[in-house]
């Protein structure tokens, strides 16, 4: 199944959440990108949620999308939360070992709760 990517940003408290939609490969670099630069410059996150709830499909070139968004927010100094991950993804992020890099919540609400907490 072939779904067409998309991407949102939103501000909450202490941080933004980017809700990636549809398959993550290649062809979605440029838009992650231009996303996360566009949603630093209007909120200014303390830390940024990656939501990967209305994804299904993420293969090496969409890894390498996320990998550098990581890099982005890293040099900012911007912790990277991830949310809504299928347990086969997250076990991808586990061997890849890009979980020592990105904090793994279960959904989106546990993780805003956790940006919320950590901006008092």
């Amino acid at each position: 199944m072939n779904t067409t990517f998309a991407v949102g940003v939103r501000g909450v408290e202490g941080g933004m959440v980017v809700a990636l939609t549809g398959d993550i490969d290649g062809s979605a670099s440029a838009a992650l990108s231009e996303a996360y630069q566009r949603g630093v410059e209007e909120n200014n996150p303390e830390r940024v949620l990656l939501d990967f709830t209305a994804t299904d499909y993420i293969n090496s070139s969409g890894i390498a999308a996320i990998v550098s968004v990581l890099a982005q927010a890293r040099a900012q100094h911007r912790p990277v939360l991830a949310s809504g991950l299928s347990d086969h993804y997250r076990e991808i992020f586990e061997i890849t070992r890009l979980s020592d890099f990105i904090e793994l919540h279960g959904d989106v609400d546990e993780a805003v709760t956790q940006i919320r907490q950590a901006s008092r």
